[in-house]
């Protein structure tokens, strides 16, 4: 039963760090897989999983990098190459992790574009859609025996307040028939991994798999690499001397809600519900514009849609 979406009191908050969420928890033993886990929170996600004792998969499009950022890194870190932009790719990652493990006890799907300019894979599929939410519907799919045979596994899918951008047009995913945008574009991928997350729990559960969606909040990161410095002033995420708002996180502190849905105690058999600021997410309203979570990502019947038409895209059948 997918849980309530109200807080249940956590320690932790706006400005706590990865490392602090995992203090005193003992993952050894426990097998994650964490999405673009080489570059901004990804990589603070990864640092602090494995210095709990957690074996961990990093799942890279750009292998080099990947290897050369978590060579500093402690802990037990593999390096396979992922592209979720392709199919192939997407089944080829599987496969090794398959060959590796018999198991999965996390999985982290962090890896994102953000307000990309126009780009279609070769399926002709906007692109910030089949990366965001098609590649990692795919992926799930394809580890969901590992996920299962787990016992008790979570999936943490990184969303955004930019689902508050909406733009889910089920009819119209690819921006075939309407004038691309490339905010409303990325606020339909981020409703999309809401939505996954709410589904995905939903079915998941009878085989002990929870899922959370996970915003984690304003944070500087190489996921700005689209926008320019006009842009970022405009929105107020910078000054015009290039300083970052000073509401933004760090990116120790942007993972710590990623960490939080991945290993708290706290949410032991809770699910499908939206996560911010290492807590169970209110609902939005005026008197909270940076945070809180719209009802449209909320909506179960939307979220039954998504997957269908999810399935018949990828052309993966997903029923758990």
């Amino acid at each position: 039963m997918i849980s309530q979406q109200e807080p249940v009191g956590s320690p932790f908050g706006y400005r706590s760090r990865a490392l602090e969420v995992v203090e005193g928890i003992d993952l050894s033993g426990k097998q994650v897989v964490v999405t673009g886990g080489y570059s901004g929170i990804g990589t603070e996600t990864v640092r602090a999983l494995a210095a709990a004792g957690a074996k961990v998969i990093v799942g890279a499009r750009r292998t080099g990098q990947a290897e050369d950022v978590l060579r500093t890194v402690e802990g037990d870190i593999a390096i396979f190459p992922l592209d979720l932009s392709d199919p192939a790719s997407i089944d080829a990652f599987a496969e090794s992790v398959a060959e590796r493990w018999d198991r999965i006890d996390i999985l982290v799907n962090n890896a994102a574009v953000m307000a990309s300019p126009l780009t279609r894979d070769a399926r002709g599929y906007e692109g910030q859609f089949a990366t965001n939410h098609l590649g990692h519907f795919q992926l799930t799919a394809r580890l969901w025996p590992l996920l299962k045979a787990a016992n008790g596994a979570r999936v943490v899918v990184l969303s955004s307040v930019g689902h508050r951008l909406k733009g889910l047009d089920l009819e119209d995913p690819n921006f075939e028939r309407r004038d691309y945008d490339k905010w409303l574009a990325y606020g339909q991928a981020k409703s999309a991994n809401a939505l996954f997350a709410l589904q995905l729990d939903k079915l998941g559960e009878p085989y002990g798999v929870r899922a959370f969606a996970v915003h984690p909040g304003g944070i500087m990161t190489p996921l700005q690499r689209h926008l320019s410095n006009e842009e970022q002033v405009a929105m107020g995420w910078i000054d015009a001397d290039g300083n970052v708002n000073e509401r933004f996180k760090t990116e120790e502190q942007g993972a710590s809600t990623t960490v939080w849905a991945a290993t708290s105690p706290q949410l032991e058999g809770k699910g499908g519900v939206y996560l911010e600021n290492c807590e169970v997410a209110e609902p939005a309203s005026k008197d909270n514009p940076m945070g809180g979570v719209f009802p449209h990502v909320r909506d179960e019947d939307l979220a039954e849609r998504l997957w269908d038409k999810s399935e018949e895209m990828t052309g993966v059948r997903f029923r758990p």
